[in-house]
């Protein structure tokens, strides 16, 4: 311990502060501390900022968190990408301590003279506080000094000023006996890596023809429709050159046909290596045309780096020793049991790391050169951790705006010790966790380690199709959408997921056909156009993560109960829009489901007894809700709510003839839209609530529970156990003057009976 106060479990800090904490640009960093001191007198703490210039922020007071506890919380905003430091000091608050111990006295019954010493001493904090506030408040800070002091005045007129000032000498206090803790550093990326949407398309497949390969060119005509989607991060598989040493051929088969293209991974060939083009798909000037051609429809491409080579790459030859050599005098090609990748050699860092640490530096760099500032690293916890956080911070020195995706799916403490060295997101067990229960305990412990590591949540890849996706059927492939999108803010998906493509090989969990080792061209236009494409869903959901800001955060996900476990209902709220997105996504998707909601109403920015409307996003169609409300999911419709909460305002103009009341209440409701979830009027307009994303043209649903038992067993459960009671002073103080003078809108019309047009179809071929 240093200092007069105990500074205790700084956070954000990773690993004791050997590594920086992650934010992003203008990310809301809650900075927290316990600090404590002995007796009475009052503490204060605050955090002392600066960013990569150096130059320290404005004075950012800690605000003391639960009762008891000893816990200061403050957020910080950075707004430049770079290394940001951060310290928190403890501090005797005087001020405080005065204020404290006189509003006691008096009321007491304390007067004048009993109050000689207190007097005195707030006297000298208030001159002492006169120079430390702005100059516009000095006046008021000495008017309340030569109250206090005057002896001709009474009590409560010395008083009252000089404890008006709380606000003011809250946000400018005397400090005395400071206390500096340690300073901590925190990398602060651009915005795209925390909230990004991803698409990984093979561009030789996209125009091939003929067993020809397709090209950039051919490629770029993919880029409208990607775009369509959603998307802003085009990931490219490896572009380079293709090894013709044992190269695979179809379904990995270990002997390639004449025509057989194989797989990009397999590095390397007489053309050259991680630093040239393939020559199929085009020159470096195509290339730079590509790049430029998906900015211009916002797409940013991501390309592949992976460590290693084929047979016959250039560094096999002139740099045998960067690689493994066998007892037999082979080297040692790529396994991981029981798969064999005969066409790869793996790199061995061990052997000459200085010459390999420089050639991959080079090679990086050269792609940045190129204009690409993502990569998406291949198996990244096969190489040493010291050559990445040594890799990747030698890049960023150059161009901090540079991002890495991590691709290691393997143990936790690996793939969270990769994001602690430096990786800007990573790969997750997503694709793994396929019950509601699941998911909630891997997606709390994602937001507790929000400081170091960011999730990418990925339904599929060319090398992962999940049983569930092989068997579920369309309404599965909606499923994982819904989740992967609005669970994690950065998500993506590989080609061929707007298909529901499910067929595995068998006994294994990946593509027949697989991509990796042949040409897959396909026609996604005419797909869409007889609605066999999951496309206008996707658009819907990138849509929907685009105009929420809530959903650009992964520190806010909040999960609420629910009595059904096939469902699970999440929100994301953020204070500085009041934006909140409330999601219940189904499990199931077979069977429709049903459940009532327990919602954690102060989550939501709300006090427990206040109902609100909600517009679901999916179906166009908006509800009452509250703390309680039932829910109906069928998978064939909408196998989720995507909840869009619009807060009440009040109406500016007189409602039209033959709407329904003002003070229509539940009891108006029919009984069969029980739950409280009466459907209301589409949800107001941007130009009506600013606070709100506009309407989007959707077709209507009506997806909320109809169980006629609802009501009965939501009232059976009572409050919600350790609920709040209600208290009258809450609402004084929680309630915004809006909330009090909302009303409700009027009802929708009665929705149309038949699916959205892009419900999930039911399809015999989809068998278990």
């Amino acid at each position: 311990m240093t200092g007069r106060f105990p500074i205790e479990d700084v956070s954000p800090v990773v690993s004791c502060g050997r590594y920086p904490a992650k934010a992003v640009i203008d990310e809301p960093i809650p900075v927290s501390a316990r600090a404590y001191r002995e007796g009475h007198d009052a503490l204060g703490c605050n955090v002392v900022w600066a960013g990569p210039d150096g130059v320290q922020r404005p004075f950012t007071r800690m605000r003391p968190g639960e009762p008891g506890q000893d816990r200061w919380h403050a957020t910080i905003r950075p707004d430049t990408v770079g290394a940001w430091t951060f310290s928190v000091e403890a501090f005797q608050d005087p001020y405080l301590t005065w204020q404290n111990a006189v509003t006691k006295k008096i009321a007491a019954g304390q007067g004048p003279a009993d109050l000689a010493n207190d007097l005195a001493e707030g006297a000298r904090v208030l001159a002492a506080a006169r120079d430390l506030v702005p100059a516009g408040d000095r006046a008021r800070v000495a008017a309340a000094l030569t109250a206090l002091v005057d002896t001709d005045l009474p009590l409560p007129q010395r008083v009252d000023p000089a404890l008006a000032l709380a606000d003011l000498l809250w946000e400018h206090p005397v400090r005395e006996l400071v206390t500096v803790g340690d300073t901590y550093t925190i990398w602060v990326d651009r915005k795209r890596a925390l909230f990004s949407a991803w698409y990984e398309f093979f561009p030789r497949s996209e125009g091939a023809a003929g067993g020809r390969s397709g090209t950039f060119a051919t490629a770029t005509e993919r880029l409208p429709g990607v775009a369509a989607m959603g998307f802003d991060v085009l990931y490219l598989p490896p572009i380079h050159p293709i090894g013709r040493v044992n190269r695979k051929g179809r379904n990995n088969a270990l002997t390639a046909g004449p025509t057989d293209v194989g797989s990009p991974w397999a590095i390397g060939a007489a053309e050259g290596g991680h630093d040239t083009i393939h020559p199929d798909l085009g020159t470096p000037a195509d290339f730079r045309a590509f790049i430029e051609a998906a900015a211009a429809q916002g797409l940013e491409v991501a390309m592949d780096l992976a460590l290693q080579c084929a047979p016959d790459h250039p560094w096999v030859t002139e740099h045998p020793e960067w690689f493994t050599t066998r007892a037999d005098g082979s080297i040692a090609y790529a396994e991981n049991p029981p798969k064999k990748y005969q066409d790869i050699y793996p790199v061995n860092f061990d052997n000459d790391p200085e010459g390999i640490r420089a050639e991959v530096l080079r090679v990086v760099l050269h792609w940045v050169g190129e204009g690409i500032r993502i990569f998406r690293v291949d198996n990244p916890h096969t190489k040493p951790f010291d050559f990445w956080h040594w890799l990747i911070a030698e890049v960023k020195t150059v161009d901090p705006d540079v991002l890495f995706l991590a691709e290691a799916f393997t143990r936790p403490a690996i793939m969270h010790g990769l994001g602690k060295i430096g990786f800007t997101q990573s790969y997750t067990y997503f694709t793994w966790r396929t019950t509601a229960a699941q998911m909630r305990e891997y997606c709390e412990e994602l937001v507790a380690s929000a400081d170091h590591m960011r999730p990418n949540f990925w339904p599929n890849t060319p090398d992962i199709l999940h049983e569930s996706l092989q068997h579920g059927g369309p309404p599965m492939f909606k499923i994982r959408a819904v989740l992967a999108a609005l669970l994690s803010p950065s998500w993506g998906l590989y080609a061929g997921f707007e298909l529901f493509e499910h067929v595995a090989r068998p006994g294994a969990e990946e593509y027949l056909d697989n991509e990796k080792y042949e040409l897959r061209p396909r026609d996604w236009a005419a797909a869409e156009a007889q609605g066999r494409s999951l496309a206008p869903f996707l658009a819907t959901l990138n849509r929907v993560r685009r105009d929420n800001p809530a959903l650009h955060q992964l520190r806010n996900l909040r999960f609420h109960e629910i009595d059904n476990p096939a469902l699970l209902c999440w929100s994301k709220h953020d204070p500085d829009t009041g934006n909140t997105v409330i999601v219940i996504c189904s499990f199931d998707p077979r069977v429709v489901q049903w459940g009532n909601t327990t919602l954690d109403m102060p989550e939501l920015g709300f006090d427990w007894h206040e109902r609100f409307t909600v517009y679901d996003e999916l179906t166009g169609t908006s509800y009452d809700w509250g703390q309680r409300n039932a829910v109906r999911l069928d998978p064939y419709l909408q196998p989720a709510h995507v909840l869009t909460v619009r807060r009440p305002v009040t109406p500016s103009a007189p409602q039209p003839a033959g709407a329904e009341p003002a003070d229509l209440t539940v009891a108006d409701v029919p009984d069969e839209l029980s739950g409280g979830t009466a459907p209301t009027t589409p949800a107001p307009t941007a130009a009506a609530d600013p606070t709100a994303s506009a309407n989007p043209t959707a077709s209507t649903e009506r997806a909320t529970s109809t169980d006629p038992t609802a009501s009965v067993e939501r009232a059976a459960k009572g409050p919600r156990p350790g609920a709040r009671p209600f208290d009258p002073r809450s609402m004084a103080t929680r309630a915004s003057a809006a909330r009090t003078a909302k009303a409700r809108p009027s009802a929708a019309p009665r929705p149309s009976a038949s699916a959205p047009t892009d419900a999930a179809p039911k399809d015999d071929r989809w068998t278990s």
